[in-house]
């Protein structure tokens, strides 16, 4: 794969969104910040953590607000005899669509199993045969069943809560919850130096570190229609962008073809594994129709899957399909999808008799913050893992599964050479001084929650599944608008600085996506339906 990527010139956004003045504000001292509770950041701070370093982990709700956590697939790795590493590989770079790092893609396959057994060990509830061996499924993009699931469709809720408690063991680890994390802070050499964030009590307050690693998940909240929790607003993303980081391939956001649709609910996951278990996609006049789209019907990846649902819905004219699993049994369902089953039972679906009503929504962000083959960004002493990260494995299109993979691959890589950077730093005398003003805005204050939810559905309805270069203009154009009235303000809550952070990454979306003229992986641009191999096998950079 060839290194070199179009560059497109980054947002210009204030340094800050708040003040800094290190003589009125609390302080801290760590070796290794570690920002995000997923799997990648509880990872990375364990590993940091081994590796002799005091670690403080912050995320800004709860331990367990995470896309982790929420996470009904399963982990992608090579532990049945029957498959190979090989193998894993060619799924993993023929979905990507041409622009996966294979050396990445290699390294992250290869490191997989023995990570997952090392979470069996720190007591993640795998799903077991009846021999005693990690269960195995398949899913689509998949040539042989290796998607392994804990606590049936609570993999994530099991893997998380396996990593917390082995976190816990850790007395040089310092867990703080509801700390929003608003900057990354550099130095006059654009070394990062450390964070500024609120704390629980609504004060500001600065961690000093020697490392930073961002493990702050996705963006899925971008868009009105997302699988994602509340926290999925892409700060990390926009706190990388004013610091001066690279990021790439911002482009590619992956749609979840099978979302539970009620009208009036929050849209809820169905997992993909039971369309790998034979659950059948069907339109509203009850019949399928995935062999039409694609010869792997409800085994086709992911941009397939989702973008068949959408022509199908456009093509009968109904804001949903369905999905058929009437030929399950009622206790095996129950027992293999427990957290799908109580959903559904309490919006009163039998699955026996009723078909599920699902549509797509946005899922997973593949680009992000560029890393090199050591999870380091472009700014010195940061680093970064997980979501939040663009390190290569993914290419264009993300093969189910493997984001839970590269969470810990990437966790424990980050953790690694964050604690060697720690370990080498000199020590201060004191505490840095630092002093940041912004000046007071005087034009109009737009309300945010009213920004935020025209932004999510100008996201969803122009920069969504698929693409035009007009509207994506306009989507840019609007975003704009927004930004001159939202982003010269100074906040003092994390529902202002979301909306400043999301409308940042929604503008680099939205510019990514207008700059790729043609359809690759995720990203379709039905006004450039084909792949362009001339002119973008290559990736985009926003620097």
């Amino acid at each position: 794969m060839t290194t070199k990527a179009i560059k497109i010139k980054r947002p210009e956004v204030r340094r800050y969104l708040v003040p800094i003045n290190t003589a009125a504000s609390q302080q801290m001292f760590t070796d290794c910040l570690v920002i995000g509770s997923g799997i990648a950041g509880l990872r990375a701070a364990i590993e940091a953590a081994s590796n002799g370093c005091e670690v403080i982990l912050v995320c800004k709700k709860r331990l367990q607000d995470s896309n982790t956590w929420h996470a009904q697939g399963g982990i992608a790795s090579v532990l049945a005899n029957d498959d190979s590493i090989a193998s894993h590989v060619k799924d993993t770079l023929k979905t990507g669509c041409g622009i996966c790092d294979a050396e990445i893609v290699e390294q992250v396959v290869a490191d997989g199993p023995g990570l997952v057994k090392e979470l069996l060990d720190w007591g993640a509830e795998f799903d077991k045969t009846a021999t005693g061996s990690i269960s195995v499924s398949f899913e689509g993009g998949h040539s042989h069943a290796r998607v392994a699931h804990a606590l049936g469709d609570n993999t994530g809720r099991a893997l998380a809560d396996a990593l917390i408690k082995k976190a816990r063991q850790f007395e040089n680890v310092t867990v703080i919850e509801n700390f929003f994390a608003i900057d990354i802070i550099t130095n006059d050499a654009g070394v990062c130096i450390g964070v500024i964030g609120q704390n629980s009590k609504s004060s500001t307050e600065i961690i000093w570190a020697k490392s930073v690693i961002l493990a702050t998940g996705g963006a899925g909240r971008l868009y009105r229609e997302t699988t994602n929790p509340d926290v999925a607003t892409g700060d990390g993303l926009a706190m990388a962008v004013r610091a001066g980081a690279i990021l790439r391939d911002m482009e590619f956001m992956q749609f979840h073809p099978t979302t539970l649709y009620i009208a009036g609910a929050s849209r809820a996951l169905i997992t993909e594994t039971l369309r790998g278990e034979g659950a059948i996609l069907l339109d509203t006049n009850h019949k399928p129709f995935m062999a039409e789209y694609h010869p792997n019907a409800e085994l086709a990846p992911r941009d397939v899957v989702s973008r068949a649902i959408l022509d199908t819905m456009l093509k009968t004219g109904s804001t949903h399909v369905y999905l058929d699993v009437r030929h399950f049994k009622k206790d095996y369902f129950a027992k293999r999808f427990p957290f799908i089953n109580e959903l559904l039972v309490s919006f009163d679906i039998d699955i026996s008799k009723d078909l599920i009503p699902v549509r797509p929504s946005a899922h997973y962000m593949i680009g992000g913050i560029k890393t090199d083959r050591q999870a380091r960004t472009s700014i010195a002493n940061l680093f970064a893992c997980g979501e939040v990260a663009s390190t290569g494995l993914h290419g264009a299109n993300r093969l189910g599964s493997n984001s839970l993979l590269e969470g810990l691959v990437y966790g424990r890589m980050a953790g690694t050479n964050a604690a060697a950077i720690a370990k080498k730093a000199a020590k201060t005398a004191g505490p840095p001084k630092f002093k940041y003003d912004i000046p007071k805005s005087d034009r109009s204050r737009l309300d945010t929650e009213d920004v935020l939810n025209s932004l999510r559905s100008l996201m969803w309805r122009n920069a969504g599944i698929t693409r035009m270069a007009k509207p994506l203009a306009e989507t840019q154009e609007i975003i704009t608008f927004w930004e001159r009235y939202v982003l010269d303000k100074i906040f003092d809550s994390p529902t202002g600085w979301e909306c400043q952070n999301m409308l940042t990454a929604s503008l680099m979306i939205a510019k990514a996506a207008e700059t790729r003229t043609e359809s690759r992986g995720v990203h379709f641009r039905s006004d450039h339906p084909q792949i362009d191999d001339t002119n973008f096998k290559i990736h985009l950079e926003f620097e």
